[in-house]
């Protein structure tokens, strides 16, 4: 590898993608178009940068493996930041498995790095969380360290474990202000104020107020039934009620739990959960036979009591009764909350992330333009979507992913 080469690599590292340019950019080879490609990616222009690594890939011969690799972690970057998750996994794997083979531990351990976050982004926390477990921080230079603690931090937020995520983006922020990096700096500074945020929405006694993480972690962890709005599950001692799949029964529990301990009328459960406009006999039979199922499925935490008014809700240990709000309630606050990133998504990589189908996300995005809280930009496969950060709108509990005791 010749001088130049050298040096552009350095200032790659160093996070100088200007200085790495100044010294490849007329350059056609191999080396110098994949440099060229990263510097690319570093300065925000990620079509080029794609296309730059692409033509690097072709150019390297087949028996320089590594650099070919290093080509697939560059590539599989730029889809990540890109929130194209289309992009194969598989790929990233194999190059990772070459990188380690060689003994190039920085860029394997980059790879691991981006499978982990990209795992974190569709929600699969406890793989995310094996990939870096596989990691030996002892061995990887600061850029790589202030990285893995970034997706520590990120595991621990999406478990709502406070003080473990305030921990890791500490230790994150410190590799980073050694490696000298600014750009991972204002990332990790950006990404830490998520806890200082409003998470949730505490109602109860007829009010509310609005709760961070850590406030979120103490009521969970808390002896009160907690109706959990962000999930749809009723929670208390270690024991969780699913109610994600009975929408119903879950707005009759929240309607009961918001007015507990006083009782809640026929009419006013009859408007929440069915949306009648009048109560008539049938709405009344279908809200006894819902009562009923409501009470089969809280057989353990709570009873359901008839009143003369209506029913009322009655925990059978716990001595409080809390409601978990999501800080935004919105018909989709999970695509609201991808979007809140600040990143350009496309609608099948919105779908990815939330488990759902691409028709149904086109739809919800359609309805989010129609009201003016989103916008597109490009055409056809190159179509993106975004939306202006909203100030202190936080994502951890309304993104995909387990929360204690799923």
């Amino acid at each position: 590898m010749d001088s130049l080469i050298t040096a552009a690599a350095r200032a790659l590292g160093a996070g100088d993608p200007l200085g790495a340019l100044k010294r490849v950019a007329l350059r056609e080879d191999a080396p110098a178009l994949a440099l060229r490609g990263i510097a690319m990616a570093q300065l925000g222009d990620l079509e080029r940068a794609k296309a730059l690594l692409k033509a690097a890939g072709r150019a390297f011969q087949p028996r320089e493996a590594v650099a070919r690799a290093r080509c697939v972690v560059a590539e599989a970057e730029i889809a990540l930041v890109s929130r194209d998750l289309s992009w194969q996994p598989e790929a990233l794997a194999a190059a990772q498995r070459v990188l380690e083979a060689q003994g190039d531990r920085t860029n394997a351990a980059h790879a691991a790095n981006l499978a982990a976050r990209r795992l974190l982004l569709i929600g699969q926390v406890d793989e995310a969380e094996r990939i870096l477990a596989q990691q030996d921080l002892r061995q990887l230079p600061p850029a790589s360290v202030a990285v893995h603690q970034l997706v520590t931090a990120g595991i621990a937020v999406r478990r709502v474990q406070s003080a473990p995520a305030r921990a890791a983006f500490e230790r994150s922020l410190a590799a980073a202000r050694q490696a000298g990096i600014h750009s991972l700096l204002v990332e990790i500074e950006a990404d830490i104020r998520v806890l200082d945020e409003p998470a949730a929405r505490l109602l109860e006694g007829g009010g509310e107020r609005s709760l961070t993480l850590a406030g979120v972690e103490a009521v969970l962890g808390s002896a009160a039934l907690v109706i959990d709005a962000t999930r749809n599950v009723a929670r208390q001692a270690g024991t969780v009620v699913q109610l994600g799949t009975r929408p119903v029964l879950f707005a009759l529990l929240r309607t009961l739990a918001t007015a507990w301990p006083r009782d809640v009328s026929r009419a006013q459960l009859i408007a929440e959960a069915f949306r009648g406009k009048e109560a008539d006999e049938s709405h009344r039979a279908r809200l006894r036979v819902e009562m009923g199922r409501l009470r089969s499925e809280l057989a353990g935490l709570a009873e359901i009591n008839a009143t003369m008014a209506g029913f009322t809700l009655a925990p059978l240990d716990a001595q409080q009764v809390a409601v978990l709000a999501p800080p935004v309630e919105d018909q989709h606050a999970g695509v609201l909350a991808l979007l809140a990133d600040g990143e350009a998504w496309a609608s099948s990589a919105l779908a990815i992330a939330l488990g759902t189908s691409p028709r149904t996300v086109q739809r919800a995005l359609e309805q989010l333009a129609a009201a003016g809280k989103v916008q597109s930009f490009g055409r056809g496969r190159a179509l993106r979507w975004i939306t202006p950060p909203v100030p202190g709108f936080p994502t951890a509990l309304l993104l995909p992913g387990p929360l204690p005791g799923d």
